[in-house]
């Protein structure tokens, strides 16, 4: 997997804004007492008892890696606030790896918001985080870059991207977590494979 990008594509998700919330889909996580050690658990179902493995997992920098607000129709679109919006949500997830087992996941999120059919606002975010991992088959790292990496850095992305909503003038919107599990799921039965691209 080193130096390739793993994308997976999430389908565009139209949403009304419904007291201040854009509805996705909703994903626990365990939280772990070492906030820079993270616990990725292998569960093997071998009758007639499920086994459990440990594996820890370094967490090393997180960034902003791109990102962009536009309101191109400001101010006059703020006459329209009182008007419900129409939301268009879309994610990818994209993966590469650094050398000594490190890897970078990178999270983009674009939410585009429409009023009376004029474009609101566009916010664009790429949100990536360098991960250490411990020898693991491919399709593990695979799992992990593209389902629990973004999933952990999407708290601090949706932060960012309500504060830029807010400072934009609008009213305060929350991005409810993905599952990104299921996402995953989906584009791997389309396919077949994970796709993979030349680094840009």
């Amino acid at each position: 997997m080193s130096g390739e990008y793993s994308p997976v594509h999430v389908a565009e998700k139209r949403n009304q804004w419904q007291k201040g919330n854009i509805q996705g889909d909703i994903l626990s996580l365990k939280a772990n007492p070492n906030p820079r050690t993270l616990i990725m658990t292998d569960e093997t179902t071998t009758p007639p008892a499920p086994q459990t493995v440990n594996i820890q997992i370094g967490l090393g920098a997180q960034y902003i890696k791109d990102f962009s607000f536009e309101s191109p129709n400001a101010p006059l679109i703020f006459n329209d606030l009182q008007t419900q919006p129409d939301m268009k949500l879309d994610v990818n997830v994209l993966s590469r790896g650094l050398g000594g087992g490190a890897y970078e996941s990178v999270l983009k999120i674009k939410l585009e918001s429409t009023l009376v059919g004029k474009t609101a606002f566009i916010a664009e975010l790429s949100y990536a985080g360098v991960f250490t991992l411990p020898e693991l088959q491919e399709e593990q790292i695979k799992l992990f870059l593209l389902v629990e990496a973004p999933r952990l850095l999407f708290p601090f992305a949706r932060s960012i991207i309500a504060n830029a909503v807010r400072e934009g003038g609008f009213p305060s919107i929350s991005l409810q977590p993905i599952d990104f599990m299921s996402l995953y799921a989906a584009q791997r039965d389309q396919v077949g494979t994970m796709a993979t691209q030349g680094m840009a």
